[in-house]
């Protein structure tokens, strides 16, 4: 057996922001080389941040990340770090890929290179690209074709990116094949509730299927709406972790790892799935036998709540601050989803950068300008009231609206009031919108709908109610004060534009409901399918029906934090202009 100390960098990138992404680079492997790793690895597409998008079809950013990649080469170099290969992603473009129908203009790669004694060594793209749910891959980029394999230290290192382990085939039996002592897989898996134990089970997989160590480093941060988690991990050719990094932690993961040394002949030829081997050798002699020192750990995982609250904290603050946002603001309501919103807007940026703003009307009851009170006390945020009762008064002297018109009018002043602060005092708006709202259309265009952000988009309205109550119990058993009044989670759910209104009013009751749109939104489950569940056919119809008629408003709200397999936006596209109706319209 040989010896080899990895080191995989979780680390964040920016999309974009070559340089800063070199910086931390240099930073990290300037950390990793202080552990005396031999082999330090960063996540898929370092370089340019992850995903770059349409940026992937202008030539002059790809000119500009393969520019970036060889002074990072050089660089790494200068600083003394030119001995210890740095495996780092990047966006390249192949130099003889043939022009067909349907490819990709200029040829762009997701790539990752070898970076050793001031040179690129070796280069290699995805060979899976993934299309489904967020992913465009076959839109951006062509598949590379080759079984990428550097000889460290007497152990041959097979290397593959993210989607090569998702997808039968390929580099995992390949490295087999080659006989590769470690396999590693660098990553830029987006976060979704309950992904860890399937990331967990597929890296176990894969290692088998390998016959070797499997590496599996992965992504933290945020990028637009989605956030990475990180949870990178190791595990041996059996499947037993070696090591796994914590949730949505930075921070660099070194492990010892006792490995097969290399065959003494190089593999070479074309392998499973016609890779053709591209192996070089780096360091072609096992180190002398040394004491192990860095044995892996294996972090906690959160549990539910926590891991999705954790999502959306980081999340908000991934975009705030990528986008040079310092503070928000928020309409703070008394109700739920407003009380929830500033809870995590509070953790994400700090009460003192969070502003909250009660706007009653004639129609606002006591109790909920209390708790919206009471919510600004708790977390500290900044906090006023203004009225809209005059401005409403303004308005209805010159028009005259009645019924849902004159409601949503009230909810458009809102909007009004917020914006105008927007841009008065710098601060962005959060849109308050759960995924059960924005899946019935429950909300009012350009009123409780206006903002920058959606921090709980993606997140069902019974989710809401139980993230809530998580976040009172975490801060109480950690002697804090609780940040969402009691009653803002126990009171009947209300937009209070009408005397006695309640969301049941307009909507099933939302543990109906919601199980309903699960089915529907996320499972893809037809009408007939989800009435065969034993739910009641006129509230199926409805909630189907008030689904499909609300596409025109989805397209208008604003970004949000992703936290499942299907969220409006990326992930579910359907046409506005649409005349197929799962449920028929009445007779």
């Amino acid at each position: 057996m040989a010896q080899l100390r990895l080191a995989l960098n979780q680390i964040d990138s920016t999309v974009g922001d070559l340089e800063g992404n070199a910086e931390s680079v240099l930073r990290w492997t300037r950390h990793s080389v202080e552990q005396a790793a031999h082999l330090v690895a960063f996540p898929e597409m370092m370089l340019t941040g992850y995903p770059v998008e349409d940026l992937a079809l202008r030539g002059s950013f790809v000119n500009a990340s393969r520019a970036a990649l060889r002074t990072l080469a050089r660089r790494l170099s200068e600083e003394g770090f030119g001995e210890v290969p740095v495996v780092v992603g990047y966006l390249d473009r192949a130099e003889h890929a043939r022009a067909t129908l349907g490819s990709p203009a200029g040829a762009p790669q997701n790539a990752a290179a070898v970076l050793h004694g001031g040179e690129v060594v070796l280069t290699f793209a995805k060979h899976h690209l993934p299309n489904y749910g967020v992913f465009d891959e076959f839109r951006y980029f062509v598949p590379g074709q080759t079984l990428p394999v550097i000889r460290v230290h007497g152990v041959d290192v097979a290397l593959a990116i993210c989607e090569d382990l998702w997808q039968n085939g390929g580099r995992v039996p390949a490295a087999r094949t080659a006989g590769a002592g470690l396999l590693l897989s660098i990553n830029a898996s987006p976060y979704e509730r309950d992904k860890h134990d399937t990331r967990l089970d597929l890296v176990r997989k894969r290692a088998q299927e390998a016959g070797c160590t499997t590496a599996y480093l992965a992504m933290i941060g945020g990028q637009d709406e989605l956030v990475f988690d990180g949870d990178s991990i190791i595990v041996d050719s059996r499947g037993e972790v070696l090591a796994r990094a914590p949730q949505f932690e930075q921070g660099c993961v070194v492990v010892d790892l006792d490995l097969p040394a290399a065959a003494a002949t190089p593999p070479a030829g074309t392998l499973d799935d016609g890779l053709g081997v591209e192996h070089v050798v780096i360091s072609g002699d096992p180190l002398p036998a040394y004491e192990r020192e860095v044995t892996g750990s294996e972090a906690p995982r959160l549990e539910d709540d926590e891991e999705i609250y954790t999502a959306l904290v980081v999340g908000l603050r991934a975009y705030a601050a990528k986008n040079g946002f310092r503070s928000v603001l928020i309409g703070l309501s008394g109700g739920i989803d407003s009380a929830l919103v500033a809870a995590i807007a509070c953790d994400a940026l700090g009460p003192e950068n969070v502003n909250a703003v009660s706007m009653p009307s004639r129609y606002s009851s006591e109790h909920s300008k209390d708790d919206a009170a009471d919510l600004a006390r708790r977390t500290g945020l900044n906090f006023r009231t203004v009225p809209i009762g005059p401005m409403f008064d303004a308005f209805m002297g010159s028009l005259e609206l009645t019924g849902v018109a004159e409601e949503n009018l009230q909810s458009r002043l809102r909007g009004v009031t917020l914006m105008g602060l927007s841009n008065q005092e710098g601060h962005i708006v959060l849109a308050p919108g759960n995924k059960s709202e924005l899946a019935c259309g429950y909300s009012t265009l350009y009123g409780d709908s206006v903002g920058a952000y959606g921090p709980i988009k993606d997140v069902y309205k019974t989710n809401v109610f139980r993230l809530a109550k998580w976040r009172n119990r975490a801060a109480a058993e950690r002697g804090h004060t609780p940040p969402i009044p009691e009653s803002s989670i126990t009171k009947p759910p209300s937009a209070e534009l009408r005397p006695g209104q309640v969301d049941t009013d307009s909507l099933p009751d939302y543990d109906v409901l919601d199980r309903i749109l699960k089915l529907y939104v996320d499972g893809d489950v037809g009408r007939e399918g989800i009435i065969e569940r034993g739910f009641d056919p006129e509230v199926v119809t409805r909630v189907l029906r008030m689904t499909d008629a609300a596409e025109y408003k989805r397209r208008q709200y604003p970004p949000g934090t992703k936290i499942s397999a299907k969220g409006f936006g990326k992930d579910r596209r359907l046409p506005i202009t649409n005349h197929w109706r799962e449920a028929p319209a009445p007779e």
